[in-house]
């Protein structure tokens, strides 16, 4: 029996998911400015949709930051729930959501999937019942530190074309690899690029609507011949965008865009410990109290290339 079915939303869950609606409203990431030295939480929960799948494929990744250049070390939580639907068409402040919880299957890996333990318990959700209209929610305790996070399915188009070129940038070793795709017309378009490696680009379609659109990218080396590069495409949202854009710029020569940065950026995990009370509304943005990562469920096109 699939457990993962439409539901009220819960009670203590009401203030959370309206003050991540209040936050993710806004279309800037902040950059907090100088790393601090407590340790952090680190969320690595971008969900790579296939709609081709049956299922979507969460894993949600925990580490805790270690310092400034640190490596991360894996960290546990106490509870992990990702609740995705739509809002209520009769109350548009309300959402019908199903439940997902998660589990980390193997001890000490810090990766959480959805439960699918017993005959009777299926938490995964099927990738047919979502669209462009599907909010999420992801609820994590820590600690006992409670983060949330609110997303909304971001479709994308496929990547049409990738070729090898011959042009170098700044050096003669690099490669050069022309990618093309078809930006959908008449609306705003937010992209990811994942070209391996930990290399990430963050594009829109300003100047590109509706228009099959070519660009380079260089990888600083030079590729051995035979080597097969994977290549993806990621939906996205504004403030994925922003976020990812900014990333990049701070992690060019460091481990990834999900290692700890040279200066701390958030991303939309938010503290909302004792939200239930709601009293401590105003106190909710506490400034100093946060989780780093990022939570977003996107389509991802791949497409692969072999270097000549």
């Amino acid at each position: 029996m699939n457990s993962f079915s439409a539901v009220a939303t819960p009670k203590f869950l009401l203030p959370i998911i309206a003050v991540l609606l209040v936050f993710t409203s806004c279309e800037d990431v902040i950059d907090v400015g100088l790393p601090e030295p407590e340790t952090r939480l680190v969320i690595n929960g971008v969900v790579r949709v296939d709609e081709n799948q049956e299922f979507l494929p969460i894993e949600i990744r925990v580490t805790e930051s270690s310092g400034f250049f640190g490596e991360n070390t894996i960290t546990q939580l106490e509870s992990a729930v990702i609740l995705a639907g739509v809002r209520d068409s009769l109350e548009p402040t309300q959402f019908q959501l199903g439940t997902s919880i998660l589990r980390e299957y193997v001890p000490g890996t810090g990766i959480y999937e959805p439960d699918t333990i017993g005959n009777d318990v299926d938490d995964r959700i099927r990738t047919a019942s979502i669209n462009e209209n599907t909010i999420f929610f992801l609820v994590v305790e820590h600690k006992g530190r409670r983060y949330a996070g609110q997303t909304n399915y971001a479709p994308t188009v496929p990547i049409d074309n990738l070729e090898q070129g011959t042009e170098t940038l700044f050096d003669e070793d690099e490669t050069e690899i022309v990618v093309t795709f078809t930006d959908v017309p008449d609306q705003q378009d937010f992209y990811v690029f994942d070209f391996g490696f930990g290399n990430f680009l963050a594009t829109d379609d300003q100047f590109i609507d509706g228009q099959e659109f070519s660009f380079s990218y260089f990888y600083d080396e030079e590729l051995q011949s035979g080597t097969e590069l994977e290549i993806s495409i990621l939906g996205a949202d504004q403030q994925f965008f922003n976020y990812i854009d900014l990333l990049v710029e701070q992690t060019e020569n460091d481990g990834g865009v999900f290692e700890t940065p040279a200066a701390t950026v958030r991303g939309n995990m938010f503290d909302v410990t004792g939200l239930d009370n709601i009293e401590i509304f105003d106190n909710v943005g506490r400034p100093d109290s946060f989780a780093l990562g990022y939570f977003a469920v996107v389509q991802e096109f791949k497409r692969t290339i072999r270097i000549d």
